[in-house]
């Protein structure tokens, strides 16, 4: 989940006086302190609609009071989250936002549909079932989420510090969950995914200057792959490390190839550029 882009049009400081539009009138409002208890580790129990929007865009709060009708309709069976681009930019720069309203819906943690502008009502609507039906069955479901007698405390434990925008200790509780239960979804995403964030947001801005300065640097090349990644240039991250792999030999070679592994585990294996990263891993290995 990713995408640094211009937001230089969405950045302009409001009118001396003036405190913008109100928002919309539902939905949960992400910060980058609860972005991961809200949207990540929410979308393993039933799909995140994520509207990305701007008090200077009327067009956007209206689509977030149409979504917000729609999920109160629908009682639960999906979760609207907003994220208002003007207060929380680098929140919006992880979603790739080029345009002002931008919907992203997610579920286990990954990205499943999206799309820019006001739509009509019937086609929200038509949306929002084609994205219910998508995820039918696949997800844990809110029921079991939300009944506090079938809640693991560790798992509350858990997001209670995500929740608190402590990151290190919400992976080391997630940690612990998995070597008691190795195969539990929400805490598998939820390591993966707090790991690379952490790790990712944390590097220097000119992270992809640097690396092409320096090509066979295998922590700039790294880093700039990571950043890649927030921008949603998975290709372009995936052949920087290809060219690095091939560039390299023995040890130096097998931790490029951990790294892309790394990073191919963060995507569905049927993502397309999975599918082609790992074929072009496989000839660089021959």
């Amino acid at each position: 989940m990713a995408g640094a882009i211009d937001l230089s049009a969405l950045k302009q400081p409001a009118a001396a006086g003036g405190g913008g539009a109100a928002g919309p009138s539902g939905g949960v409002e992400v910060t980058e302190a609860n972005l991961e208890a809200e949207v990540l580790v929410r979308s393993s129990q039933v799909p995140v609609v994520v509207l990305l929007w701007s008090s200077r865009s009327d067009a956007s709060i209206q689509l977030g009071d149409a979504l917000a009708s729609l999920a109160a309709a629908d009682g639960g069976k999906w979760s609207l989250a907003t994220v208002n681009v003007d207060t929380v930019p680098r929140v919006a720069q992880m979603f790739g936002v080029q345009a002002i309203p931008t919907v992203v819906a997610l579920g286990g943690g990954q990205p499943l549909s999206s799309f820019q502008g006001m739509q009509p009502p019937e086609q929200l609507r038509g949306w929002i079932d084609s994205l219910l039906n998508a995820t039918a069955g696949k997800l844990g479901g809110a029921g079991d989420a939300e009944d506090p007698e079938h809640v693991d405390p560790e798992l509350v434990q858990a997001r209670a510090h995500l929740d608190a925008g402590d990151f290190d200790a919400a992976r080391s509780a997630y940690q612990a969950i998995l070597e008691a239960k190795p195969n539990d979804p929400e805490a598998k995403g939820a390591v993966r995914q707090i790991g690379f964030l952490q790790r990712a947001s944390a590097h220097r801005p000119d992270a992809l200057t640097v690396a092409d300065a320096a090509p066979d640097d295998i922590e700039a090349v790294f880093a700039a792959a990571d950043v890649e990644i927030l921008q949603q240039n998975i290709a372009s991250a995936f052949d920087r490390l290809i060219a690095l792999f091939k560039r390299t030999a023995d040890d130096d070679r097998t931790k490029v190839r951990t790294r892309l592994i790394e990073l191919f585990d963060l995507f569905d294996p049927a993502d397309p550029e999975v599918i082609a990263g790992r074929r072009k891993l496989a000839n660089a290995l021959y």
